[in-house]
């Protein structure tokens, strides 16, 4: 019998896949001085339930289980999760920088810490449902982005918060445009 006959295979190629992102360079990294506050801060960016921790097993998540029936989503949602990656690299390096620890540990203003699950994600079946509750973590992320900007006293870090910002309101058009394609 013919292997090739009896077997299964995902044929949406993701060789060109680059991270969907806007055409404009980061900041440099740096702090203007080490401040555990302002790393407790970045941890919930960096792994709380809002956070690029989320938002990129969210998107690959959803990748996985779109990329046989619709595979150009699919190819967006990674270059979108490829996106969030840089942006959670960026943000360990200043907690980093700050003072704090890369331990997948979110740190709340009042101490308590807690370890990033996936119970932090939104999961639904339907394609739709999908990319809006993507549309509504983007959005999410910003606000809180926008909230420790005003937290933080850092021209520094808050330039790498804008630059992320930026991403992620051109994030929200390519969803809103999948969205509006199905």
């Amino acid at each position: 019998m013919d292997r090739s006959t009896d077997s299964l295979s995902n044929s949406c190629g993701f060789e060109n896949v680059k991270p969907i992102m806007v055409d404009y360079p980061y900041p440099e990294i740096r702090v203007k001085a080490p401040n555990l506050m302002y790393a407790n801060l970045l941890s919930n960016d960096y792994c709380g339930v809002t956070s690029e921790m989320s938002a990129i097993t969210q998107y690959i998540n959803n990748e996985n289980r779109l990329s046989c029936a619709r595979c150009s989503i699919a190819k967006s949602l990674l270059g979108l999760a490829m996106a969030e990656m840089i942006h959670m690299q960026k943000l360990g390096e200043l907690i980093f920088l700050l003072g704090g620890e890369i331990n997948f540990t979110a740190v709340s203003q009042n101490g308590r810490q807690k370890m990033w699950t996936p119970a932090c994600l939104d999961i639904p079946d339907k394609l739709g449902n999908m990319l809006r509750a993507d549309i509504e973590a983007e959005t999410a992320a910003m606000n809180q982005y926008r909230a420790h900007m005003r937290m933080i006293k850092d021209d520094c870090i808050n330039a790498v918060l804008d630059r992320i910002i930026m991403d992620e309101e051109y994030h929200i058009m390519i969803l809103q445009a999948l969205l509006n394609e199905i």
